[in-house]
């Protein structure tokens, strides 16, 4: 009974499937009608040579191709009709190796909805996820080397505690004596090295992720060496572009893989709350347990927060660090601070207790516990800045950082999608046509949404730091049009992501199908105009030398930058206790 009503849906749904193939049509077999056609009139109105020039009555039979108004007249608008070989065989070899690349992204968060967002957002906009990659190197670059001329107790551990909580909105509190405490008292000696070792773990190389690595790489080289020996076979629909176009995707898979960000929110909530115990904090009445006192933490991960500077900050993926780099910076640039008063004064050999002696250790670079332990008020004097201290919003060098961390990104995104217009726009009839203009749309919304939501990121922090200090009410509305702002470059960025990581896919696919195999497209009128435009039809000994330049032209272009990039992150990983 129900394959009955199938085969009675089927036929009832059969004029209107015929009637959607029914524009299909076939160039070459078009073509070679009107020129055998144009040979028997001795007509040669309307046909082409491989330069788009016109040909002599006598030489009709070398004509390789038509004029766009001619095509349309003798063809119609229609498109080529596919081949469900190819469109397998070129989506297999060029897309769907990329497609099972996304899965060795680093996720890591909460919710299933978050991971996948963050997976839109990497392939959204390629340029936003090398731009969180590099940005975070970059910090914790910084964090290491401000920490470096440092002396005093802990100070390694911290620098790699701040480290691997930049994949978590992290929040530094002295309310109590919280930081200070943590800071100076012996009590907490052990607090330090016990967390950074809860943190110490890898999400890198595996098999899984080599294995995937290894098949996008082979697949992409094969299928190159296969298109560049017979450039002419499926000239239109061959997917050299789309994967000239994905070629990103490689070195930040191995960037985030080498990086080894800590991002997974269960792991680092695991390992935070286990560290709570172990926190000590000085008060007046001598010291005590942080537990004891209240849930106040001095360094802690704030997923729950009411009003965060941007919701994106308290999401754990590495591609959203876009939006926690800048407070981040902030934070850690406070326990810097923290460190390094407390360091000049050991320097100077000042204890903690007002009035108190210094007592000199037995041994080198070791200071007497007694030398670190007050009550509340000494703590908190002993690691207070100077009253003519300001504390800035923005953390020392954070523009010059984000404006460092765009360059390569941006380097990478515009020389793979450039490889991808190259590739195309040389191919016969050489302009800018449909596929081109695709990958150039893909271009710029990537560059479109980083650029969106790195703004966002930067009036969200602003409005966020501002928000609590006494203002005018000018900077009130300042402050609340800079959040309204943010909000909407959010919203919109990532709606922007979305399409364009749709985009790209329905690109490569529509070239595949031969969707853009159609007079309008192959003609590249878009460039041209339609008054000058043809279409190039037949490849048969046509000189291809000027494509098959451009399309080794694009191979280097898109791998040596590709290379470079996972170079550049091979250094800078290089450089800091990561």
């Amino acid at each position: 009974m129900r394959d009955t009503k199938k085969i009675r849906l089927f036929l009832l749904l059969l004029p209107f499937l015929k009637g959607a193939y029914a524009s299909n049509i076939n160039i070459t077999d078009c073509f070679i009608q009107f020129r055998n056609h144009a040979n028997q009139s001795l007509d040669a109105s309307g046909l082409v040579d491989g330069n788009g020039g016109n040909v002599s009555s006598s030489d009709i039979m070398n004509a390789v191709g038509f004029t766009y108004q001619i095509c349309l007249s003798q063809c119609g608008s229609g498109t080529q009709n596919p081949t469900w070989a190819n469109i397998s065989q070129q989506f297999g070899a060029w897309l769907l190796p990329y497609l099972a690349l996304i899965s060795q992204l680093p996720f890591g968060a909460r919710h299933r909805v978050d991971n996948l967002m963050s997976a839109i957002l990497t392939v959204g906009s390629p340029v936003l996820a090398g731009y969180s990659m590099i940005l975070t190197i970059l910090n914790a670059n910084w964090i290491s080397r401000r920490f470096d001329n440092i002396s005093f107790p802990n100070t390694k551990d911290a620098v790699r505690i701040l480290i691997s909580l930049q994949q978590n909105p992290l929040r530094i509190s002295n309310e109590d004596s919280l930081l200070s405490s943590l800071v100076v008292l012996p009590d907490n000696d052990d607090w330090w090295p016990t967390i950074a070792d809860f943190l110490d773990y890898t999400h890198t190389w595996s098999i899984a992720s080599v294995t995937s690595i290894a098949w996008v790489v082979v697949a992409y080289l094969l299928t190159v060496a296969s298109s560049l020996s017979d450039v002419s076979s499926n000239i239109n629909s061959n997917g050299q572009g789309t994967g000239s176009a994905w070629l990103w995707l490689i070195p930040i898979v191995i960037g985030w893989l080498q990086l080894s960000p800590k991002c997974d929110y269960a792991r680092v909530r695991k390992a935070m709350d286990n560290a709570d115990a172990m926190a000590f904090v000085a008060t007046n009445n001598g010291v005590v347990k942080a537990s004891d006192l209240s849930e106040r933490r001095a360094v802690s991960i704030d997923t729950n927060m009411e009003n965060p500077s941007s919701p994106d900050e308290m999401l754990t993926p590495p591609v959203y660090n876009y939006a926690r780099a800048i407070p981040w910076s902030q934070s850690a640039e406070d326990v810097f601070n923290a460190f390094q008063i407390a360091s000049n004064n050991i320097r100077i050999h000042k204890p903690v207790t007002t009035g108190a002696t210094w007592k000199n250790a037995n041994r080198r670079n070791f200071i007497e516990p007694s030398n670190r332990r007050g009550n509340a008020s000494d703590v908190n004097a002993y690691c207070r800045p100077p009253r003519y201290a300001v504390r800035s919003p923005w953390a020392t060098g954070m523009f010059c950082r984000m404006f460092v961390a765009s360059l390569l990104p941006l380097a990478l995104q515009w020389a793979t999608t450039g490889a991808a217009v190259l590739v195309v726009y040389f191919t016969p009839t050489v302009g800018l046509g449909c596929r081109s203009l695709g990958y150039l749309i893909y271009g710029a919304f990537a560059t479109t949404v980083w650029a969106m939501l790195v703004m966002s990121s930067v009036l969200s922090h602003y409005a966020s730091s501002y928000s609590d200090r006494p203002r005018s009410p000018f900077a009130s509305i300042t402050i609340r049009l800079a959040k309204v702002v943010s909000n909407l470059l959010r919203w919109g960025g990532k709606l922007v992501a979305i399409v364009n990581a749709i985009w790209i896919i329905a690109a490569g696919m529509l070239q595949f199908t031969s969707i853009y195999d159609n007079c309008y497209c192959n003609s590249s009128v878009l460039g041209r105009g339609a008054q000058y435009a043809y279409d190039i039809v037949v490849f048969d000994g046509l000189d291809l030398n000027q494509t098959k330049a451009a399309w080794f032209g694009a191979l280097a272009l898109a791998g040596s930058t590709s290379l470079g990039f996972i170079f550049y992150m091979s250094l800078l990983t290089d450089l800091v206790p990561i």
